[in-house]
């Protein structure tokens, strides 16, 4: 079935195939004799209805979808027309993978009807235009999806903006491996400089020399990072010290 641009379609069941969407062939080269014509055309016709009774009972089975791994015959094509069956192609493995993710089903290796548990659920397929291609968005929204799709453009910034969104990925990963998360960019330095730095002012012997001196070490990494960025260090690391005395802690180097 064609899809509408305008239109957003409330779909239930979906059936997913591995495999062609067509008429099944052998393995090896298998030879067929034909004497007449009415051979021929009954040959014809027989695969034509091994066809229409596959895509019947997938119909029948309640899927309101079938999404195809590789190649949809023209003949496949027409019955899922006749029972009014949308049908996605996705030639890639790794977005079929994404899709049984996203709907929590498995790709079935054979043609044939699904069983109900084969069949999985979304919420709605529409189509849309970005930047002058039609894209299929499939949302799960209350089936708990766990998928979630992020666009980029920019020709002249797109690998920036792809490290910008791994750099968050990994992130969330392992915040949720591991809470213990302390906050970058020095603010972490800054702060165990600034509390070595107080701690050191109430030592009375030659410890305090020491200590203030491993306090200076951590501005190393606010310094290095201010240079790598083309800031001033000097005011960058005295702009950080600053801060905590206006109640700004966990204040990190911010390049805008």
């Amino acid at each position: 079935m064609d899809l509408d641009p305008s239109t957003i379609y409330a779909i239930n069941e979906v059936a997913i195939f591995a495999g062609a969407v067509d008429t099944t062939a052998t393995e090896t080269k298998g030879t067929a004799l034909i004497h007449r014509a009415q051979q021929l055309e009954n040959y014809a016709k027989i695969g034509a209805a091994k066809v229409g009774e596959l895509i019947k009972a997938i119909a029948g089975s309640g899927a309101k979808v079938i999404v195809s791994g590789a190649v949809v015959g023209k003949m496949a094509l027409h019955f899922c027309e006749r029972y009014k069956l949308m049908v996605l192609m996705i030639s890639s493995k790794f977005e079929l993978q994404r899709f049984c993710h996203t709907t929590g089903a498995v790709a079935l290796l054979k043609l044939s009807s699904p069983n109900p548990d084969d069949l999985e659920y979304v919420d709605s397929i529409s189509v849309d235009e970005i930047g002058g291609v039609k894209v299929t968005i499939v949302r799960n929204e209350e089936g708990g999806n766990s998928v979630s799709t992020v666009v980029l453009r920019g020709s002249s910034i797109l690998d920036d903006l792809e490290r910008a969104v791994d750099d968050g990925v990994n992130t969330y990963k392992a915040i949720c491996r591991d809470s213990q998360i302390v906050p970058g960019a020095a603010a972490t330095e800054i702060e165990l400089a600034r509390r070595l730095k107080e701690f050191s002012f109430k030592e009375t012997g030659l410890d305090q020399y020491a200590i203030s001196r491993f306090a200076e070490s951590f501005e190393m990494v606010p310094k290095t990072l201010a240079k790598k960025a083309g800031l001033n260090a000097m005011e960058i690391i005295a702009s950080l010290y600053a801060e905590p005395a206006s109640g700004n802690t966990g204040v990190d180097i911010g390049l805008e």
